[in-house]
């Protein structure tokens, strides 16, 4: 789904009237938004990753030598990267006015959801009683109250 998202967007770049038939019409105040919502993702996933470190996998496989990161953008939701991921494809599909990119952009999210539960299945395995806790306290993709 991500390849067919990159995909599509690339069309739209290179000429936005091979996506025409998905376009639909957003107020110019709309597609602000999605450059508002494109600054914010990219600065939480930068943040995101620093915090990660040397944690930082491609898989839901934990490193043998990994801490579990409760600092920064950690310390209020359990999954910050996937956020950031959330509010670049959103950025994306509003900034193009795509209805073919919100999709697939949909689908990733969703994909990224049911990748969470294996994730934290994985991580109470690894870290116990301590995630436990973390997760307790923080929420999955929002901060709890």
């Amino acid at each position: 789904m991500g390849a067919l998202f990159f995909a599509g967007l690339i069309a739209w770049l290179v000429n936005p009237a091979t996506m025409a038939w998905a376009a639909v019409p957003l107020p110019t105040k709309v597609r602000a938004l999605g450059m508002a919502a494109g600054l914010l993702g990219g600065l939480l996933l930068v943040w995101s990753v620093h915090c990660l470190g040397k944690n930082l996998t491609d898989t839901v496989v934990t490193r043998k030598a990994a801490t579990l990161v409760t600092r920064g953008p950690y310390r209020w939701v359990r999954h910050p990267f996937y956020d950031a991921v959330a509010l670049l494809l959103a950025s994306v599909s509003l900034i193009t006015a795509n209805a073919f990119l919100l999709l697939c952009g949909a689908i990733v999210l969703a994909l990224i959801w049911i990748r969470t539960r294996k994730e934290e299945e994985l991580l109470l395995a690894r870290f116990g009683n301590q995630y436990r806790a973390y997760m307790i306290r923080t929420g999955r993709f929002f901060p709890k109250p």
